[in-house]
């Protein structure tokens, strides 16, 4: 595993974490490749029709993300996720997270 990445699992939920600098983003991509690969030898399947990319780049030049391929499929990028039951933005403001637990009031 790169330094610059994480896999955090919880129940049948995988998220993979990458710091990508100086625009360099195949350490991530290939630990998303090598995730990919260690399910395929383990029979287990990913489900890229599932699976979310969200990016946080607070760069104030921002570029374009071209999107992640896992088995030919492009991956979703979303602007926003739920994580272990708390709703992530790629800003990072609480707002929707806080929208979201004041509407279950």
């Amino acid at each position: 595993m790169h330094s610059s990445s994480n896999i955090i699992k919880f129940a049948d939920d995988t998220t993979v974490l990458g710091l990508i600098s100086k625009n360099n983003k195949s350490a991530y991509r290939e630990e998303v490749q090598r995730l990919t690969a260690w399910c395929k030898a383990n029979s287990l399947s990913l489900s890229v029709g599932k699976t979310k990319e969200i990016v946080v780049d607070f760069r104030r030049a921002q570029s374009d993300h071209s999107p992640l391929i896992i088995d030919g499929s492009s991956v979703e990028i979303v602007k926003s996720t739920k994580f272990l039951g708390v709703h992530l933005a790629e800003n990072f403001t609480w707002s929707l997270n806080t929208s979201s637990i004041s509407k279950k009031d």
